[in-house]
Parts: C-alpha cells; structure tokens; sequence
C-alpha cells in the first residue's frame, strides 16, 4: 500500500515523497488509519519494522487538520525508555516538522535543565522525552498537560521493565485521557504489565499485531557455537574479526567489565574500537554513539544499553560474547543488525555460564538451534543435562505386627473382706478362703 491510501495531508505526502518513503510497512497499513479515525492502540511489532512512521504520521496529519484544544500546552507527546530511542525519533520528527510551522523539543536526563525550561516556555508543539526527566518538569510546573491531544508510549514494555510505571501513571493522571488519545506500541502484547497498564491508560483500543516479539528477522543469519570458557570466547571472537568480512560490528557483555576489558585487548590489536556502558554520563555517551553512527569506527562494544532503539543501517554483524538473561533481549540485540532490507549475521558464543539462557532462547524462538564449530576451537563443552527432579519415596506399608500379649494384674486379696464372711455367720466359704489366702502366701515367699 502506497502512502497516498491513507488520506494523509498533501503538504505531509510531499515531505515523505521527498524523504523517498513509497511503500507503508505492514505495521504502517493497520496502525496509520485506525490512529487517524481517533482509536486508542496498543500495537505490537518487531523492531526495525517502520513503526516510527507508524505513529508519526497520524500525529503530523492530526495537527494540520484539528484545532488545538488549548494555546500553549504541547499537543503531543512522545515518550521512549532510553536517551538513544528518543534522540532518534525526534530525528524523524525534524524532517517531517522541517518545512511546517509546528516546534518539536526534545527532553532528555543528564542535559542541562534550566536550558530544556527554558524552550518549554515558548510553547512547542511535539515533546519528545523519557519519562524520569518529563516527570522532573511536570513537578517543576515548567509546562502542563491539560491540552495534550495525543500521549504515544514507544516501547511501553521496555519502560515498565526499567521502573517508570510511577512516571507514567503521574503522566497520565496530568493529562485529561478523556479528550486525550493513547497510542502504545510494544515489542510483544504477552506481558501482564502491559496489559494491566493498557487498561488504565486507553480507552477502549484497537489491538494491533503484525509480528510477535520472539518472532525472528528474516534477513539475519543466526549461528550459534559452543565455548568451555573464557579464553575460549576470547579465541573464537579474535577469529571471528579476523575472518568475517563486516561493515560495522556490535559486540554485546554481559558485564560493564567485559565490555571495558575487551574494548582495551581490541584497541591494543589496533581495531577501531568504542565502548559504551552505564557507567559513562550522558555527554560522553551521545559522543560515542555519534561517532560511531558516523563510522569512525567499526566496533562497539556494549551491554543490553544498546540493545534497543538504535538504527544503524551499516551494522552487518552482531556478537553475542554472552547470551541475555532475558530472551526478549536476544531478539532486540539481533534487530541491531539485518535493517533497511540489508543482510545480517549475529553470532552467539554458548559457554556453561550461559546454558541455561541458551535453553530459555530456544524456547522462546520455539525452534531447536544446531551449533556451528571453528576447526581448531571446537568445545569439549556439549551442554548441560537438564537436573532430575527429585521424586519423593513412596511410604512403605507397614508390617502387620501381632498385637503384644497383654499380661493379667495379679489379684489382690482382701483379706477384710475374706474375714467379713465370717461375720455373716458363712463358715464353709470362710474355711475356703482361709486355705486360697495360705497358698498364696506360700507362693510370694
């Protein structure tokens, strides 16, 4: 389906001819017109699949046609997780904004406040942010909400992951939701949070799905090898930049101590090298992440930060050094590479340590994964058999047992009441007691 189906604006058409955009993806054909016939959404499709435009467009269209519901709150709002997914969406916004008369601000923590209040005051139309610092202002009564026509939460599921569901739930509540429309878009609509957070937030919403969040890119090569340790993985990943012939390349750790100590070993072989870890402040990551877009090297070396958000059309390769704790994960470091209908490799090293996520991946892609082996690195490591539940023993029957002899009491004799007898004048049974009495007593001496 081109563009052109959907009603949109001319001025609008004009700018996504220019920017070379003809056909909608599918997530564009079936989000694009319920969001312009005013639905609510919770929308689910893989990364990289032009979801984006997806909610961009309907907003640009909504603005140029509708009158504002008040003159100087912001229209619409654009929340995303992470600093890197919002400096990239407000990147799309400029060039749809470029040649219109609407203002887009971008809000992001670990930038100067007192600057970002400041362009707050001139009233824009497009506020673009994460959540923590957008709550940071709303407190500071810096701007409000009152008017805001269209609330768009991307990758809603990943802001829940990382703790802002207070930020969010105090979003909401600031913003009228009964004239205002939701529009949310997950990597996968099997998440209870998700749903329950659906419920508060839209109002009655259209349900989208074009493809669930383990399914798998077509235009990326997985290979997958065994490693019995470290050094093992260090071996196999020096083949690896060695032999495969790559543009740019992520390698992924599970530590911020990996990525510091790889990112050392490569620059000291002379490989074009950056790191980016959680450690780092703003400032020095927006660099990194810059020049690394630009291609000044051809190396990154990262944890689960970069995972999501990032499109970065020349990155041919992925390493997994090691496997995410969470299966979701595995899909959204994979989509870094394999965009824009390029071709893709993402390797993953399996050592002990990450048997069990391996097992989880599988699972979760509900496919059974074969390994590849290196001649000269194969693993003597082969997996690990999954532990026995412990079965707990049947209770043995008891043994019928005969009942323990019950041993008679000796009788007591009364010798008051044998003589009483004699009182009553009874002399046989006197005489007969009298002889019991003394064979008794001969017995106990």
């Amino acid at each position: 389906m081109q563009f052109g189906n959907f009603g949109l604006d001319k001025r609008l058409l004009a700018t996504i001819e220019h920017l070379g955009f003809d056909q909608a993806t599918e997530i564009q054909q079936q989000a694009i017109p319920a969001a312009m016939a005013g639905h609510d959404l919770i929308a689910s499709s893989k990364t990289g699949s032009g979801k984006t435009l997806a909610f961009l467009l309907p907003a640009m269209q909504r603005l140029i046609r509708n009158r504002a519901l008040a003159k100087r709150d912001p229209r619409v709002l654009i929340l995303t997780p992470t600093r890197e997914l919002a400096k990239q969406v407000f990147g799309q916004l400029r060039l749809l904004t470029g040649n219109t008369q609407f203002k887009a601000v971008l809000l992001l923590g670990g930038e100067n406040f007192n600057d970002q209040e400041k362009i707050l005051a001139k009233d824009p139309h497009f506020v673009v942010a994460t959540p923590g610092r957008l709550a940071d202002h709303l407190n500071h009564k810096n701007f409000y909400l009152h008017g805001l026509e269209l609330l768009i939460l991307d990758e809603a599921d990943r802001m829940l992951d990382l703790g802002f569901e207070k930020e969010l739930k105090q979003i909401h509540t600031a913003a009228d939701h009964r004239k205002r429309q939701t529009l949310m878009f997950s990597a996968t609509l099997d998440h209870d949070q998700i749903n329950d957070f659906a419920l508060d937030l839209l109002n009655s919403p259209k349900r989208i799905t074009i493809e669930h969040g383990s399914t798998e890119h077509q235009d990326i090569n997985k290979r997958f090898y065994l490693a019995d340790n470290l050094e093992h993985k260090q071996a196999m990943l020096n083949h690896f930049l060695t032999n495969e012939s790559y543009q740019q390349l992520i390698i992924f750790t599970a530590t911020r101590a990996d990525t510091e100590r790889l990112s050392n070993e490569l620059s000291e072989q002379g490989l074009s090298t950056a790191a980016l870890s959680g450690d780092l402040n703003q400032s020095q990551r927006n660099q990194i992440m810059e020049s690394f877009s630009k291609g000044q090297q051809k190396i990154l070396i990262t944890t689960d930060l970069a995972s999501r958000g990032l499109d970065l059309v020349n990155v041919s390769h992925v390493i997994n050094f090691d496997l995410p704790k969470h299966s979701e994960e595995f899909v959204h470091r994979i989509g870094r590479t394999g965009r824009a209908g390029n071709k893709g490799d993402a390797i993953s090293m399996v050592g002990p340590k990450d048997w069990q996520s391996f097992k989880n991946i599988e699972a979760f892609l509900k496919q059974r994964i074969s390994f590849d082996q290196i001649d000269g690195l194969v693993a003597k490591f082969k997996g690990l058999k999954p532990k026995k539940k412990a079965v707990a023993k049947k209770p043995t029957k008891a043994k019928a047992t005969k009942p323990a002899a019950v041993k008679k009491a000796p009788i007591k004799r009364n010798k008051k009441a044998v003589f009483s007898a004699a009182d009553a004048g009874d002399l046989p049974i006197l005489r007969k007691n009298i002889g019991k009495l003394q064979d008794s007593d001969d017995d106990e001496a």
